[in-house]
């Protein structure tokens, strides 16, 4: 199944198997459509997963889904990405990285350029059943714009990477999902599509090599190895293949 979606404002065109359309996303939009009327509250469902995996276009695609399937609840996807620090914080704070004392600019992605406790009180208020806004994350800005989204509906998926990350302040995040899943993929897979997509913008090859070596693979292994196990776990195999 093919399908299109706008990300950060550049039309893609997103392909999912047939097999794992039926076998795995169909059932999973009637699994939480179940779950809310169990629960007969809003229900928060996470997606996890390392940079890469497709972790976006499939929250939009189960949101697609949830609007063209009869009998289920309507999806409402929100993403983490709008809690990165601000550029200006970024600019002008460092963390420790191997020793050595880095800008935090330079490692832009990482748990530590999140602002957690503001996520962390923003998911605590969408747990709640509020009707509030979310931040998005600009690319061209490179900043979060606050309020871009407002919440509502009875079904929230919210996606990122670090939403299982099994570590101090981030694991108390798990407390307000009532699903978790997450995507997953081979670290060399990854790799490959994380360096054709940084070519896709215009970076020489050995220079889009350097940088997702040295930033975004540390990202993959941090949410392929220091992530909580999920209830649903899916993987991806490629050309729009899912297990």
């Amino acid at each position: 199944m093919k399908y299109e979606l706008n990300n950060s404002g550049i039309i893609e065109t997103a392909e999912f198997d047939d097999q794992a359309v039926e076998q795995v996303f169909l059932p999973l939009v009637k699994q939480l459509t179940r779950l809310q009327k169990e629960k007969n509250r809003r229900v928060v469902a996470f997606l996890a997963a390392p940079p890469g995996a497709g972790k976006s276009t499939l929250a939009a695609f189960l949101a697609h889904l949830s609007r063209i399937t009869e009998d289920v609840t309507e999806i409402t996807t929100i993403g983490m990405d709008g809690f990165h620090r601000y550029q200006e914080y970024l600019l002008t704070h460092t963390t420790v990285r191997d020793g050595r004392e880095i800008p935090m600019v330079k490692i832009k992605g990482a748990p530590v350029t999140f602002d957690l406790e503001k996520l962390t009180a923003a998911v605590e208020r969408v747990a709640a059943g509020e009707e509030c806004g979310w931040p998005v994350y600009d690319r061209l800005l490179h900043n979060p714009v606050e309020d871009a989204v407002q919440v509502t509906g009875d079904i929230v998926l919210l996606e990122g990477n670090y939403l299982l990350l099994d570590t101090e302040g981030w694991r108390e995040l798990k407390k307000y999902a009532d699903l978790t899943i997450s995507l997953s993929a081979d670290a060399d897979f990854l790799r490959n599509r994380l360096v054709s997509r940084k070519k896709k913008t215009g970076t020489p090859a050995q220079e889009a090599e350097d940088f997702v070596d040295s930033s975004d693979m540390v990202n993959v292994q941090t949410c392929l190895n220091e992530s909580s196990q999920a209830d649903i776990r899916i993987q991806v195999l490629g050309d729009g293949k899912f297990i």
